[in-house]
């Protein structure tokens, strides 16, 4: 049926070849873009509020468990995600018994954004107004209730731009991940376009990566204006 559609809009050989490889190839690079920002907010937001918490503007200052746990969160934000990869391949296999494929580059990209997810986090939470805090702590409201019902509240717009340069920085990893049995749009841009010398393959792939990345900007921008509208 999809070669009848494409020679009645005599659409050439090459080309139909790129279109019918695009769409698993974008598919897979949707899965682990959506399933590792999910695991990387899973993991980073704590991380961020307890920087934020234990920072010495913070809630509750702790200098030496602060500086510890910055100093971690740098090293992973530095760490080549390539190399970040590679090492933790192993893991991949112990969880889902495969080092490749889109869901085991799951786990590297989930980790390798929770760092950038907690140092969005942070200085979010530190940029709301002092004056909400005292006026919750005012109320009696505990650590928790402030982070919770005042801190994250009120630091939604930032988190949201940061939500969509995460989305973005992933995008980016998988594209990197094909190159290392990833699949997805880099697989394709990479195994089929260059080591195939097919130009075209490659800039289809590009092409839609770039496209992905503005519909994640457009919808983080969406977002971003209606939650500032609301206050």
């Amino acid at each position: 049926m999809g070669n009848d559609i494409f020679l009645a809009l005599h659409i050439p050989e090459h080309i139909t070849e790129v279109l019918r490889m695009l769409p698993k190839a974008t598919g897979q690079t949707i899965y682990m873009t959506v399933v590792s920002t999910f695991f990387a907010c899973v993991l980073g937001l704590p991380l961020g509020v307890w920087l934020y918490y234990a920072s010495p503007t913070g809630l509750k200052p702790q200098i030496v468990s602060y500086n510890a746990l910055s100093r971690i969160v740098n090293l992973f934000r530095s760490f080549p995600f390539i190399i970040l990869m590679i090492v933790l391949m192993p893991l991949s296999r112990l969880i889902i018994h495969t080092s490749i494929g889109p869901t085991a580059v799951i786990i590297p990209l989930s980790i390798a954004a929770a760092p950038f997810v907690a140092r969005i986090v942070e200085p979010a939470l530190a940029e709301v107004n002092g004056g909400v805090v005292l006026a919750a702590r005012a109320m009696g409201s505990t650590d928790f209730q402030i982070i919770y019902k005042v801190l994250l509240p009120e630091a939604l717009p930032a988190l949201v731009s940061g939500l969509t340069l995460t989305m973005i920085n992933i995008i980016g990893y998988s594209a990197m991940a094909g190159a290392i049995g990833g699949e997805g749009l880099g697989d394709l841009a990479i195994r089929y376009g260059y080591y195939r010398f097919r130009l075209d393959v490659t800039i289809g792939a590009v092409i839609v990566i770039l496209g992905l990345v503005e519909l994640v900007q457009a919808l983080g921008d969406f977002a971003n204006r209606r939650l500032l509208a609301k206050r």
